[in-house]
């Protein structure tokens, strides 16, 4: 009997080691683990190799450039799990591909509209789900979980494609029904990014047009049992329990009445702690606060709910009464740090303010000291600024928190004339200066400092590696009594200074706003225009700072090749740096900007990098998901 106990035990063991090896060698979730560090242990493309990378296969989607508005992008992350490579589209298409020559094996399709108008025409991909009660090769047995920008919210069969019928009506949650706040419009709610999932639950955020009026939509997260579709809790980024000690902070009822302050990036999760972290956007509307004063607390924030009940256990605020569409963009990505002898269980949240806050991922108590600093105030009616502001005091700012008119970067003399004239009439007083009537230089733009595209983390040598944008903007506001908006985006058009405009119905003004650009569209700021920044988890210092030739838009990974990689930039091509140094290492074209962040997975004995070449607007245009390899 002993021994056939032993003997059950060691095949236990044996199996348990299989599919640890099988996972280290996938990519089964958007930050490949759940706490998205985006770190691979896969060592076979190295530094000593990595400049004999070439492309091995390439797919395309076959989605059709279509005259919308705003042009789809093809922004997915593929994950793979079970040996099957999974991709999405922004028309709502699922692919089931193999990861060792991009064969299609099966196409879902979930039909989303081209011309329907969204304002955030992407889709960065899906999650997976194993029902582990059900038995193998029953029907979705494995769940893929598609969300669409149409707020759909699918689940499919990994094996054939179909919908499971048990989930939902016939496979399918319609997220737009039950809101707090209904969209004002249907494109006010989408879906961007892939949900989280967390024992036996599927989590949702939304993306809101959160720029066009005070209450768009709500913005709740919200938790689905992952075989029934059946909701189970609702968290309300803005709160609407008036005991919340958070409630006082939206000042005249304003909790009732605002919009907005969703979670639209990637929800990070810690299953053992029954912890996930939603990374907060800004209440709507952005740039205008006087109808919502108050810090607006759980807006902009890290947050960490009980992932089993939805209930609050600690939020971080990044930015206070947010003023300059600063929401927190960037995934938390879950590390542990070793810090004064001990080793912590930690979040990393990087933001448009380009800093980064290190947070212990129980507490939310920042590892890394922050102090609060006096900021400029506003000069707008009504409005009450923030008179301070979080600041990190161990780890330096990612990118510049202040531009000045001197400093004014141009080809020609004539150009950096001209960019000079530009910032010197603009009220500039650093970081957080609020919009003005007359035009506010901000610094950093919009798009950041830190981004969407997050970080990636290698915890056992204690380096996080953030892209970073450096180029400011201008941001106004104008009256909005007697606005003329067709004649004021002519006058932009045949000026060639390229103003969006939102009306910003229900308040006292219209915003319009713009990347501070020169002749020929080159930055007013001084390269480079965007940089990979290397911190040092273990002294919030920075390791090093490698240049990238262009804005960018992606994210980066970090192989146990000490390498990263990382796409992102205007100018289609996907690079290689020496994780320890930053060394450049390698580059190569793409056939549309790589607006996306990389994976890297084994299959059959071999490491595949991958990367969705999706363009979009000015990154081009593409439909390619393009492999390389070793050769």
């Amino acid at each position: 009997m002993k021994r056939v106990l032993l003997a059950a035990v060691l095949v236990g063991l044996a199996a348990i080691g299989i599919a640890q090896t099988q996972v280290a060698r996938e990519w089964p979730a958007y930050g490949r683990d759940p706490g998205g560090a985006r770190f691979s242990p896969l060592a076979q493309i190295t530094r000593a190799n990595v400049a004999s990378l070439k492309v091995v296969w390439r797919y395309h989607t076959g989605e059709p450039v279509i005259d919308v508005s705003r042009q789809p992008s093809l922004q997915v992350t593929p994950i793979v799990i079970d040996g099957t490579m999974y991709i999405s589209t922004p028309l709502g298409k699922v692919m089931a591909l193999e990861p060792a020559t991009g064969r299609e094996i099966w196409r879902y399709d979930a039909r989303v509209d081209p011309r329907g108008g969204y304002g955030d025409f992407a889709n960065r991909g899906v999650a997976t789900w194993l029902d582990s009660a059900t038995k193998p090769g029953t029907s979705c047995r494995r769940r893929i979980f598609l969300t669409t920008v149409d707020a759909r919210l699918i689940a499919l069969d990994a094996a054939s494609g179909s919908p499971c019928q048990d989930f939902g009506v016939e496979g399918t949650i319609g997220l737009r029904l039950g809101l707090r706040i209904p969209p004002a419009f249907p494109q006010a709610y989408q879906v961007t990014s892939p949900p989280a999932v967390v024992n036996g639950l599927v989590i949702t955020g939304s993306s809101i047009a959160d720029n066009s009026r005070p209450a768009p939509a709500s913005g709740e997260v919200r938790a689905f049992d992952a075989r029934t579709g059946a909701l189970r809790w609702t968290w309300h980024p803005i709160p609407q329990d008036a005991g919340d000690p958070a409630h006082a902070t939206w000042r005249g009822g304003s909790a009732a009445r605002t919009g907005a302050a969703n979670v639209w990036s990637i929800i990070a999760a810690d299953e053992a702690r029954d912890l996930v972290f939603l990374p907060t956007s800004s209440p709507a509307p952005d740039y205008y606060g006087a109808l919502r004063l108050g810090d607006n607390r759980y807006a902009n924030s890290t947050v960490a709910l009980r992932a089993s009940t939805g209930q609050l256990v600690w939020h971080f605020q990044a930015v206070h009464h947010d003023l300059w569409d600063y929401d927190n963009a960037s995934p938390p990505a879950l590390v542990s740090v070793a810090r004064n002898g001990q080793t912590l269980p930690a979040v990393l949240q990087a933001t448009k303010t380009g800093q980064l806050f290190v947070l212990h991922r129980e507490t939310g108590v920042p590892i890394f000291p922050v102090e609060e600093r006096a900021v400029p105030r506003s000069t707008i009616p009504g409005e009450e600024a923030s008179p301070t502001q979080p600041f990190t005091t161990v780890t330096p700012p990612l990118s510049p928190h202040r531009f000045t008119a001197e400093q004014a970067f141009g080809v020609t003399p004539e150009a950096r004339a001209a960019c000079r004239q530009v910032i010197a009439g603009l009220r500039n007083d650093g970081i957080f200066t609020p919009p003005s009537l007359e035009g506010t230089l901000v610094v950093p733009s919009n798009i950041g400092g830190a981004h969407w595209g997050g970080l990636a983390a290698d915890e056992q040598s204690g380096i996080a590696v953030i892209p970073v944008n450096r180029i400011s903007a201008m941001v106004q506001l104008i009256p909005a009594k007697d606005f003329d908006m067709t004649a004021a985006r002519q006058e932009s058009n045949r000026l060639g200074q390229g103003y969006e405009y939102t009306m910003m119905e229900g308040t006292p003004y219209v915003m319009r706003r713009r990347l501070l650009l020169g002749p020929g569209h080159i930055p007013c700021t001084p390269p480079p225009f965007g940089a990979l920044v290397a911190i040092n988890l273990r002294t919030g210092e920075r390791l090093w700072e490698a240049p990238l030739d262009t804005p960018n838009l992606g994210g980066p990974i970090a192989t146990a090749g000490r390498l990263v990689f990382m796409a992102g930039t205007i100018d289609r091509t996907i690079r290689a740096f020496d994780l320890d140094t930053g060394a450049a290492l390698w580059k190569a074209p793409l056939p549309a900007g790589g607006r996306a962040t990389p994976m890297t997975y084994e299959s059959g004995g071999r490491q595949f990098l991958v990367i969705a070449a999706g363009g979009g607007n000015e990154f081009g245009t593409g439909d390619a998901i393009v492999a390389f390899a070793l050769e």
